[in-house]
């Protein structure tokens, strides 16, 4: 399974979601960046992602997106093959 890397913060509830459909999907180990906790990560990720919002989710070296992102992924079938890429 690919590896799961998140950039989140304490308090979100989209970030709450992302991590409940991964770990249904089979995920067991998500690598979680807090922004909240680290401006320099907060840069890291907009420098990545050119998004300010969390989460921001990769699966692999592919930039899913958000929540929204990750459920429309789901929803059109591409999540599972590309979290079984390896």
């Amino acid at each position: 399974m690919s590896a799961v890397k998140m950039y989140t913060t304490a308090v979100c509830p989209y970030c709450v979601r992302a991590k409940q459909i991964l770990k249904a999907k089979g995920v067991t180990e998500i690598e979680e960046i807090r922004v909240d906790t680290s401006p320099d990560a907060r840069e890291q990720m907009m420098s990545l992602t050119g998004r300010r919002t969390v989460p921001q989710i990769f699966i692999g070296q592919t930039h899913v997106g958000g929540c929204d992102d990750l459920v429309a992924l789901d929803a059109k079938g591409g999540l599972l093959p590309l979290l079984q890429a390896s």
